[in-house]
């Protein structure tokens, strides 16, 4: 431990802040740092992104696009699928003091979203593979004795800690972080190392339950787009490869067009709406993203309150219907989902349809195969539109899609299959999102929340 940190911290202990939940054996104070006293900080390796790869190379590089969007908090070199780098002429710009150790915090240092802006992940296990922090990255190593390895990740995932760095964050459209800024965040910490085992035992056993259940959550989905792929004939094909054995004898399946089981797409209107979901006494507006892998979010809504505005929507949500993004991106223009129950507080906006049966099908079915691999494909096909990112799709070449279908029972058949499917990948998303509820709420308790934290 560095003698500038042991003045640092009796320096601070007077007005260290403690957490509301404790383990019972650890009553002391916590310390309380800046983070420039308690880190030291390397500048980034800008190594040539075009000679990056995964096969291999003299370095592996961690990039902060990959901070952003693939990484969990603890870095192992033998989990995570970082590339490789050749490129000579940056070798002897990489010092060894600048390769990647356990315990160090990796930072990204720049994001066009504040809620990434900072985000870490801590190096556990850096490999036999020199590694090394990668462009618009801060790596920040801690002082020797401070932190025991696997505390510092959830230390700087902390609510409190979180909110300090968003707030060194600086620019316009593009959020940058310096080394300098990063250093003013206060960092409120258990001075024995025992009492950050125990955190960090306690938090990374909930992450392996997370981890297990994140597992089970996409075995199943695998599962139903198997059995998708098995349940529908393949392009060109009349007869599925799997089939309920009352249907082996059915026959061919038939081919029409969409209209033969949807007599109407309709669309609701644009409104001015809050920033809050609505409540049940409340006139709601759907957001597109209300649809989303063959699913229907309710909660996905914006609060109507103005009367006016209210006096406006229309097309509120009905039961046996699908729900169709007529606009959107590429790759989400034409997203559906069945609904099952009647919601007559929401209402469509103008980029959503309702798609109402004539009752000469399944709709539960029918969704199916609009949100199959093929049929996501045919109704994407149809996007068009001069905008850059926002796609349409019309109404009659919808309309005039071919869908291959058995006779309704059998369609019935396929839609109660599926849809027990659906129900235990349902039932298995609200296992997880209730474990990471939990995780969000006991971190709030082992660490200070924002609001005794000093800015």
């Amino acid at each position: 431990m560095s003698s500038k940190g042991v003045s640092a911290m009796s320096e601070e202990n007077k007005s260290a802040l403690v957490p509301r939940l404790r383990f019972p054996e650890f009553r002391e104070a916590w310390a309380s740092s800046p983070m420039s006293d308690l880190y030291s900080f390397n500048g980034n390796n800008s190594l040539s992104r075009d000679k990056l790869n995964y096969e291999g190379g003299s370095f592996r590089n961690i990039h902060y696009g990959d901070i952003h969007t693939k990484f969990a908090l603890h870095f192992r070199a033998d989990a995570e699928p970082v590339p490789y780098i050749n490129d000579g002429e940056s070798h002897s710009t990489i010092r060894p003091e600048n390769y990647c150790m356990a315990g160090d915090m990796v930072f990204a240092d720049a994001s066009e979203d504040m809620a990434d802006i900072g985000k870490a992940i801590e190096i556990i296990d850096a490999g036999d593979v020199p590694l090394v922090s990668g462009l618009h990255t801060i790596l920040a190593r801690p002082n020797e004795g401070f932190f025991v390895l696997g505390f510092g990740a959830y230390l700087f995932s902390s609510e409190g800690v979180r909110k300090q760095i968003q707030r060194e964050g600086q620019g316009a459209k593009v959020l940058g972080l310096s080394a300098t800024r990063l250093g003013n965040v206060r960092l409120h910490y258990p001075s024995k190392p025992d009492e950050q085992q125990r955190i960090a035992d306690c938090l990374s056993s909930l992450d392996e339950l997370i981890t297990a259940e994140t597992q089970a959550l996409t075995a199943l989905k695998t599962h139903k787009t198997g059995l998708m792929q098995q349940l529908f004939p393949r392009e060109g094909e009349t007869v599925p490869r799997l089939r309920f054995p009352e249907f082996r004898e059915a026959g061919e399946w038939g081919g029409r067009v969409l209209l033969h089981y949807i007599a109407s797409l309709d669309a609701g209107v644009s409104v001015n709406s809050g920033d809050r979901s609505a409540c049940d006494d409340e006139i709601g507006v759907l957001k597109t993203s209300c649809v989303s892998d063959g699913n229907f979010d309710a909660t996905e809504n914006k609060v109507v309150q103005e009367l006016e505005e209210i006096a406006r929507v229309k097309e509120p949500v009905c039961a046996n219907t699908i729900i169709i993004s007529r606009m959107n991106t590429i790759a989400l223009v034409g997203a559906n989902a069945f609904v099952e129950n009647d919601i007559p507080n929401l209402f469509l906006p103008d980029r959503l349809w309702a798609a109402k049966s004539t009752g000469r099908g399944n709709m539960r079915f029918l969704a199916y195969v609009l949100g199959s691999e093929g049929g996501r494909a045919a109704l994407s096909g149809l996007a068009s539109g001069s905008s850059g990112t926002m796609k349409n799709i019309g109404k009659s070449e919808v309309l005039a899609l071919q869908v291959t279908a058995p006779a309704i029972a059998e369609q019935e058949r396929i839609a109660d299959c599926l849809s027990s499917v659906d129900d235990l990948i349902t039932a298995q998303s609200q296992r997880l999102d209730s474990l990471k509820t939990h995780k969000k709420g006991l971190m709030q308790q082992l660490f200070p929340v924002l609001d005794e934290v000093p800015a």
